[in-house]
């Protein structure tokens, strides 16, 4: 799908389904822009859940990961970049921090995160799944669609064109 979240606003930005998530995070990945539906991970510091649902094969997903904007550690790195790449992810927003970013600009996957970390996090397992996610100003919800280029962020209820 070719779009551009410009050409997006001007054509959607009144819909009720609509909305722009604030300019807070930085792009990573070599795909600038990426769009899909959404699967939401909610966790703080801990990305075992995060790797659980990259384990998963999809076809136009985005990953949306509430890290709760800890700049304390990764939420993750290139192992995982890789592993969401090989298992059809489109791309994931992380409201967090990312590690291996040298890597990661390298790999064929969009990625936004708030900055770049190098520890790791822990592994303990906690947190959320599917659910309702929060932050930037909007509302991240499972099977409502993202779209994302150099410009910013868009999530909608439904699929735009």
């Amino acid at each position: 799908m070719n779009f551009t979240t410009a050409d997006l606003c001007d054509a959607h930005s009144e819909e009720e389904h609509f909305q722009i998530a604030e300019p807070l995070f930085k792009s990573y990945g070599a795909n600038p822009a990426f769009c899909g539906r959404i699967t939401t991970v909610k966790v703080y510091e801990d990305n075992v859940l995060v790797r659980q649902a990259l384990e998963e094969k999809v076809e136009n997903r985005v990953l949306v990961i509430d890290g709760g904007g800890s700049h304390r550690c990764a939420l993750l790195g290139s192992n995982l970049a890789r592993l969401a790449i090989d298992n059809g992810w489109q791309g994931i927003i992380i409201y967090g921090c990312l590690r291996d970013s040298a890597i990661i600009d390298q790999l064929p996957i969009g990625i936004r995160a708030l900055h770049t970390h190098p520890l790791k996090s822990h592994k303990r397992g906690h947190g959320e799944r599917d659910q309702p996610v929060y932050f930037a100003g909007a509302a991240f919800k499972k099977d409502h669609f993202l779209y994302a280029d150099t410009d910013g962020i868009i999530v909608s209820d439904t699929m735009l064109s």
